[in-house]
Order: C-alpha cells, then structure tokens, then sequence
C-alpha cells in the first residue's frame, strides 16, 4: 500500500458569509490550500466536493463541484460530487485519499463548502431536516418516544416549543438515555461545553471566542432537555479544504514542504446500524477500531482529537467510542479534566463544533485542519505539548438512533 500525506490545509472562519458565494467561499479556501502546500492549481489531478445543502439554499442541485471548480479556474480533470450529512467533509478526504492510495492520481485536492444562514432563520433550521429519513420523519420521533418510554425513566423540565433543528431533539433523547443508563449528569456535560468555549478563547477562526462557564452552560437558554444553548453547535457559513499526494510526490517537493507534511495512517468510511441504541458495538466504536486496526495503534497511542460534538452529548458518547476511555464513562472522565488542553487526551481544542461552528459539509475538513495545526507545532496558544498522533471522528445523518455515515481518521505528524 502507497503511503498519502496530507501536504495543504485550510479552513476559513466560520461565521455569517450572506453577500459571499459558494463559488468564491470555495476560492478562498482552495487558494489558500495551495499555498499552504506550495503548489499552484495545474498540480491538482482529481478534486472531490463535498456540499449538502446548495440545492436547498439556493436550487443548484445537481454539479455543484463542477461550477464550484471552474469558478476558480480548475476543470478538465475528475471532479466528484459527495455528500453524506455531517460526515461530507471528511468523506472528501477519505475520497482524496483512496484516489492516491490506488496510485491512479498523485495530487487530490478535499474540499467542503457550505452555506446555511439565510433571512428566514426558520428555513436554515429546517434545512438539517435532509439529513433524516423524511419520508418517515414522523415516525422516527414516535420510534424514540415509545423506546423511551420503555427503557428511560427521568424527570425533565417542559420545554416550550422553540425555533430549533430536528436534531436539537434527537440529541436530547441521546443525552437522556446517557444519563438514564450510565449516570451522565447535566454538570458533567456543562463542564465538557465549558471546556471546549475556553480552547475557542485560542482559536482565532472559531465562530465563537469567548467563555462560558459551567454556571453559565447550565443557566443558558434551554434547548432540549438536557442541552442547553451553550451545549449546541451553532448554525454557519464556511469552507475547508486539504490536497494529499503520495510519498513519491511528496519528495519532489521542497523541503519546508516536505517537513511539515502529515501522513494518514488510517482513513476509514462506515455506514451504521442504528436500529437500536443498546445495540453494541456503536458505529462510531465500529469506525474506530477498524481505524486503530489499519493504522496498527491504539486509543493510548493518540495525543490530541477532535470528535464530533454538534451537541457535547456527541462528544461524551465518541470519547468512549474512541477507547479514550471506558463505556459509559464519558461524564466522569470529561469532569475530572483529562480532555482539557493540558488534560490526558485533549478533546475539540480547535472549540469543537459548539464554539468553531458547524457549516455542515465544511465542518469535517475544519476538524482536519485542527489537527494538521497541531501536528505540525503550529496551533499557538493551545498547541498539545509533543503531539505526534491525532484521531478524528466526523459523523453524521439519522435513519432511527445512530449516525447514518462516520469518517475516521489517525494522523500523524512530521518526523523530527
């Protein structure tokens, strides 16, 4: 098998981008990305788009990559089109990655693009309703009210109804079974948001960049029960990007290139089962364990990750996917301050998708680019001491209880 490094990375700021097209959101990105890789656009062999909601937002359905691309003056080579929910962005890499791994390119270009914030705020709350089974949509909430009701005894506040995604309620029975289950608390999960609002305070292109603290997380507007706002990622605009080549590629490149090229030691793409959520093992800890197998690591041998927290109850429930530790005990182990920067394994120091924010199909190669900062030495304030390897959980979709598509990533960084 051809080793692939990933040699460009970028993302943009994730923020409101009205008066910005998807076309120039994605030359920012793309152009930056070349530079970061010092190359120029006749490098790049296959390209591969991740977009989700450009039909929905603005009718444009079909070809998306295709007029993205030729927009910035790259076409006539192979540009694929992908989308797989929240899981998009890092499905492009995972795509890049296997075109150099079948030694049919040498340079792939990975990009995700989205624009979610519209006037109506109502219609981009809605828009995350695609990623669902629609057809059954009603019976998908009626399929977790009687399984709660079966297996979930706790008391909860009423809610009043409240402009909100679909999956803002999905997550709350996540986050109810967790607590039923295992013990989870609403605290443990407020010390865990709070956690990841200070490492965005370091992030300069977050979305968000200020604190919250635990007192504040728990006070905060109530979303579903037991997540409050603070908990939840916010909506946004944004575009990421990374260009992998093979090692012999890699060589003919300068050397400032080449010792800050990062190599993927594992990129795995699943589907799940998620027809029940005591089903074991999770699709997350299926993706997991087939990432450690083919990179030949372990859960101990990761430094620094980022994993998939459009509410921190995603966080909880992937930290003990990972192996990071121990089914159940993601409460605890988040309170006792091991994820924190500092902690034992720091978890979402870029501020995780609550704090850096969640343009959809962007937000996986955003997850990359934390990384690639960080094992290169060059994430600043909240740089991990003597990080070597990297983990990235990026999931997404629901049919009934679990995500629909997980990507999994191990990275490692340059050789010193």
């Amino acid at each position: 098998m051809r080793d692939v490094y990933i040699i460009g990375s970028d993302t943009l700021k994730f923020t409101r981008y009205m008066d910005v097209s998807h076309i120039e959101l994605t030359r920012r990105t793309v152009d930056a990305c070349l530079a970061d890789a010092q190359l120029t656009r006749q490098h790049i062999q296959s390209v591969h788009f991740g977009n989700g909601l450009w039909g929905y937002t603005h009718g444009q359905h079909g070809i998306r990559g295709q007029l993205a691309m030729r927009g910035i003056g790259i076409d006539t080579i192979p540009v694929t089109n992908h989308e797989a929910a929240c899981a998009t962005g890092t499905l492009t890499l995972h795509s890049a990655y296997k075109d150099i791994l079948t030694g049919l390119f040498e340079c792939s270009l990975a990009v995700g693009v989205e624009k979610i914030i519209m006037e109506d705020k109502k219609k981009s709350l809605a828009a995350f309703g695609v990623y669902i089974d629609t057809a059954n949509e009603k019976e998908l909430f009626a399929n977790w009210d009687r399984w709660m009701e079966r297996n979930v005894t706790i008391e909860m506040p009423k809610i009043p109804d409240k402009d909100r995604s679909p999956f803002m309620d999905l997550y709350g029975y996540c986050a109810r079974w967790h607590m039923a289950r295992y013990g989870t608390t609403q605290e443990q999960l407020a010390i865990a948001a709070s956690k990841n609002h200070w490492h965005s305070t370091m992030n300069p292109k977050a979305q968000f960049q200020f604190e919250v603290p635990v007192e504040k997380v728990l006070a905060d507007i109530p979303v579903s029960w037991p997540l409050t706002r603070s908990m939840c990622a916010p909506i946004g605009d944004g575009a990421s990007s990374a260009i992998v080549c093979s090692g012999e590629f890699l060589r003919k490149q300068p050397f400032d290139v080449q010792k800050r090229a990062i190599k993927i030691r594992a990129s795995i793409f699943v589907s799940g089962d998620d027809r029940d959520l005591d089903s074991r093992p999770h699709t997350g800890q299926q993706a997991a364990q087939k990432a450690y197998e083919a990179a030949g690591l372990g859960p101990k041998d990761v430094d620094v990750a980022e994993l998939h927290d459009a509410t921190i109850i995603g966080e909880i429930m992937q930290m003990e996917n990972a192996g990071f530790c121990p089914l159940g005990e993601g409460g605890p182990f988040s309170a006792s301050g091991a994820t924190r920067l500092g902690g034992k394994i720091p978890i979402n120091t870029s501020g995780g998708l609550i704090s850096r924010g969640h343009p959809v199909s962007a937000s996986g190669m955003g997850m990359i680019y934390e990384l690639v900062l960080q094992l290169r030495g060059e994430a600043g304030a909240r740089q991990v001491e003597n990080a070597k390897i990297a983990f990235c959980e990026n999931g997404g979709g629901l049919i009934t209880f679990k995500e629909s598509a997980i990507a999994t990533h191990i990275l490692e960084g340059p050789q010193k």
